[in-house]
């Protein structure tokens, strides 16, 4: 089949894939179709209806969600290289972090929550919009009006489901703990909808009219905004359950992350010149060590404060007395992750990541 002929005056653009097709297809994509997959064999088995199972918290909470959080290591406190660029920066986030967290703790658990939990939202939608800039960077988009439907797209794909979520409180699951959310009292969702459904049309009908008219595409970017939204819709407003909200949440945010920071951290070492081990070894040693870290950490969380795993972690721990000091030092890793994300994958600060992020031939 011969291709389409290019509209007089324009030349199409080569696909700005972030990683490779076969990876960003796998990692946003294949992401999301697990998500899907472990929605429809909860449905099938029933456990919409209830908690998460012991097994899907395992994958989705241990393996990717707590992981994540410590994939963060392979692209600052493990490169020697990064900790010496912005020592003052990287040394005093996880103190302050815990400093803070201790303060707000010893005068209110519930503040401490309810702070935590917004900070981790506020995380989790900067991420999409960060995918959505990275992406518009590869491809070369400058346009003022392209990146305000974007930006309005991405933003609205989460925040849309949120203000719904607050709108509609009590709901059967939770960000961290029941209540750490506040209660609106009158349904924002409604009059957000409009906005939303607006947003979602104009972003259809930008991506259609370039592809038709300029001949340009980025399918990537298109995938993070289709999966975010279908995810989050689909996770908070179609389904009132924990099971659903888990899996729907989670992978898609967990999985790309790590993806991106391993693929940072193998292209800072082949920078270095030295005899790197086969393709297996790093990708053991790099999954097997956050995955160790998670489950220290997880282990502590539960033997000295939830007491919910015995059959995964052992029996509880007696450490009430400490529980003011050992909570907010547990949470250190993922504020500190929360914080850092917002500096280190700026272009502007990385010279590594605008060159890996810069368009085809520049």
């Amino acid at each position: 089949m011969s291709p389409l002929p290019t509209p007089t005056g324009t030349a199409a653009r080569p696909i700005p894939w972030l990683f490779s097709r076969s990876v960003d297809l796998m990692t946003f994509g294949g992401s999301a179709l697990l998500a899907f997959a472990m929605l429809g064999v909860g449905g099938i088995f029933g456990w919409l209806h209830q908690d998460t199972p012991s097994w899907a918290w395992v994958i989705a909470i241990l393996l990717i969600d707590v992981a994540h959080v410590y994939a963060t290591g392979f692209r600052v406190y493990f490169d020697r290289d990064e900790l010496a660029r912005r020592p003052w920066l990287y040394a005093l986030t996880p103190a302050l972090a815990f400093a803070i967290s201790w303060a707000v703790y010893s005068e209110s658990v519930d503040a401490f929550w309810r702070c935590l939990a917004y900070l981790a939202v506020f995380h989790f939608i900067r991420q999409q919009y960060g995918w959505v800039a990275l992406y518009r960077s590869k491809a070369g988009e400058t346009s003022r009006w392209g990146r305000w439907i974007d930006t309005s797209a991405i933003y609205l794909a989460t925040v849309y489901p949120l203000v719904y979520w607050h709108s509609h409180l009590p709901r059967e699951f939770w960000w961290f703990r029941p209540d750490d959310f506040a209660s609106f009292s009158l349904d924002g969702s409604a009059w957000l909808a409009p906005v939303y459904w607006s947003a979602m049309a104009a972003y259809v009908g930008k991506a259609i009219w370039l592809a038709v008219a300029k001949r340009q595409v980025n399918p990537g970017k298109d995938l993070v905004v289709a999966t975010t939204a279908l995810c989050w819709y689909i996770g908070i407003i179609t389904f009132n359950s924990d099971y659903a909200f888990t899996v729907t949440n989670v992978i898609i945010h967990g999985i790309p992350y790590m993806v991106l920071v391993y693929w940072y951290h193998q292209s800072a070492a082949q920078t270095r010149q030295r005899p790197l081990p086969g393709v297996a070894m790093r990708l053991s040693r790099f999954v097997g060590l956050i995955w160790i870290l998670a489950y220290v950490e997880e282990l502590v969380w539960d033997r000295g404060v939830w007491h919910q795993r015995e059959w995964l972690f052992g029996a509880p721990w007696n450490l009430q007395s400490v529980e003011v000091v050992l909570v907010p030092l547990l949470a250190v890793p993922q504020i500190t992750h929360y914080v850092l994300d917002g500096f280190i994958w700026k272009r502007r600060t990385s010279k590594r990541l605008a060159t890996l992020t810069s368009p085809a031939g520049k």
